[in-house]
């Protein structure tokens, strides 16, 4: 372990594991050394182990960051999730987060645990003590995903640990103004519903992929809403500069190539300032979701991330469905 002046050192994305965790969230380190691990054999569980036994758990444990290092150390965790959310889940063998990291977990504790319930040397019970450790760790993970998909049906709970940080409390707020946009008349509206759940009833996205685009995007804004404003600034409402900033970020590329190819981009945002922030919402959620896993050459992903926006576009100023 490192001594505690290497601890508190600024924490870079690739340097993120359990030797830099800061001394006030030491108690995260064993959920950072088995994502660390089990990395190369399943992404998606390090993904998991990183984000609800790594960021939930250090929000739980410094929710003001007010610690030595903390708020480096998160903003560094943050952007590592949002970087490996989207390549992880495409890689994801089981249809859920849930079932993926059950799954995994009976088959470590079958290969590892009972396999060496006999040992006799000395080598050997050092490994089971080690693989007891581990297991315990993906149970844990186990029944914070287990937890996180019961809480009103995949939607980010408000009450839950993570959503009392100001910043992800305002990007949670404000994907729920669905104000203003047509609903199909079959829909069946939850009491609950924001843009992601608009976005699947309008172009029938799965429930599953837009519950998971939820916390991606969610994270993103965060990231970048934390990167930008003071921590003692607490921002009850997300903040049109960091809207901007997040937005310009991920159509960077699709603007370049129109500007490349000689077109106007399809995004244009309405007169009434109340409904800017709703739009730029909804171009996010659906570029997130569906522009993003175009598998087209780059000419061809222009014009069809462009009919996505202008389909859209059409949706949204359309009357009635």
């Amino acid at each position: 372990m490192a001594s505690s002046s290497s601890i508190v050192q600024v924490v870079s994305e690739s340097t993120l594991d359990s030797d830099v965790v800061p001394s006030s969230l030491i108690e995260i380190a064993p959920f950072l050394r088995v994502a660390n691990e089990v990395e190369a054999i399943n992404p998606r569980v390090a993904y998991l182990c990183r984000f609800h036994g790594g960021f939930e758990k250090a929000h739980r444990l410094d929710p003001l960051s007010n610690g030595r290092g903390v708020r480096q150390f998160k903003i560094a965790l943050l952007q590592r999730l949002e970087r490996e959310n989207d390549p992880t889940l495409k890689g994801r063998v089981e249809q859920s987060d849930v079932v993926e990291i059950k799954n995994f977990y009976q088959q470590y504790y079958k290969m590892y645990i009972q396999a060496l319930q006999n040992a006799a040397d000395k080598a050997e019970r050092d490994q089971l003590t080690k693989a007891y450790q581990t297991a315990a760790v993906l149970f844990e993970v186990l029944k914070a995903v287990n937890q996180t998909i019961s809480e009103t049906h995949n939607h980010v709970d408000p009450d839950s640990s993570i959503m009392r940080r100001p910043k992800i409390h305002a990007a949670y707020h404000a994907l729920r103004d669905t104000k203003g946009l047509p609903w199909p008349k079959d829909h069946e509206k939850n009491a609950d519903a924001d843009l992601l759940e608009w976005l699947q009833a309008m172009f029938g996205f799965q429930k599953d992929n837009v519950s998971n685009q939820r916390e991606h995007l969610i994270l993103l804004i965060a990231s970048m809403h934390i990167r930008q404003i003071s921590k003692h600034e607490q921002h009850p409402k997300l903040d049109d500069h960091v809207l901007d900033t997040t937005m310009k970020k991920l159509f960077k590329n699709y603007k370049r190539w129109c500007k490349h190819l000689g077109r106007k981009t399809s995004l244009w945002l309405p007169t009434i300032q109340q409904e800017v922030q709703q739009r730029k919402l909804l171009y996010m959620g659906l570029y997130s979701y569906g522009a993003r896993r175009l598998t087209c050459d780059l000419c061809q992903s222009v014009f069809a991330t462009s009919f996505i926006i202008w389909l859209l576009n059409c949706t949204v100023c359309w009357p009635e469905m």
